[in-house]
């Protein structure tokens, strides 16, 4: 059991971040003409419409909740006035329907993906399991957020996942914190890493591309042309 959890708590995670980091590299040097994501606005374009809203509405306040839970210490919250049950609230509550709302949009655009018949057969191999393993990932998320946090009442993940997560980076993770966890939060974690790993390979990595430089940039001008006799 020790050896499982060195390599799912230790090993793995450090894995998906090497990959993640010189993934990104290679897949720049090798292939920035094909830094982007494949349009299918074409041959869709309401559910996609409404699946990327709320997706996109959803999945900022999630991401930045999951900086705040994970990066910042119990202690440091408690010392600026946020105690327990002030914190409980905040993510169960407002990151609960967010998650809600980033998991309607997932669902949305992962149907629309495998539905339509055109849209599947424009879509590789890695879009179809990029949308289902961020669907699942969405999904088990809320579930352990409104389920699991019922059932277990006294689970708090500040004070194992956290501390473990933050101990990667300090290149000291502590396996043990992450023995006695509820499934639905190690599922949550491990498949978070996973894709993580998968991003620089896949459609993901349009992420990176914000076009900043249009606000700058002179606009384009079009031209009717005239046919002439």
């Amino acid at each position: 059991m020790d050896i499982v959890n060195q390599f799912l708590w230790v090993i793995f995670p450090y894995i998906c971040i090497a990959l993640f980091i010189f993934g990104h590299i290679y897949r720049y040097r090798t292939d920035k003409f094909h830094w982007t994501a494949k349009s299918s606005e074409f041959i869709e374009k309401k559910q996609l419409m409404i699946g990327s809203l709320l997706f996109h509405l959803g999945i900022i306040p999630v991401v930045f909740g999951h900086i705040g839970g994970l990066g910042i210490p119990k202690s440091w919250m408690q010392a600026i006035g946020v105690n327990d049950h002030l914190y409980h609230i905040g993510a169960v509550y407002i990151g609960g329907f967010f998650g809600v709302v980033t998991l309607v949009g997932m669902f949305i655009l992962t149907f629309r993906r495998f539905s339509k018949k055109n849209v599947r057969q424009l879509s590789s191999f890695s879009d179809l399991a990029v949308n289902s393993i961020l669907l699942f990932i969405v999904f088990i998320g809320v579930y352990a957020t409104f389920i699991t946090n019922a059932v277990v009442p006294d689970f708090d993940y500040r004070t194992t996942i956290s501390v473990w997560f933050r101990g990667l980076f300090y290149l000291n993770p502590n396996p043990a914190l992450m023995s006695n966890v509820p499934l639905t939060f190690q599922l949550h974690v491990l498949t978070a890493f996973a894709i993580f790993a998968l991003w620089p390979f896949t459609r993901l990595v349009h992420v990176w591309s914000v076009p900043l430089n249009y606000a700058g940039r002179s606009y384009i001008l079009y031209r009717r042309h005239k046919h002439t006799k």
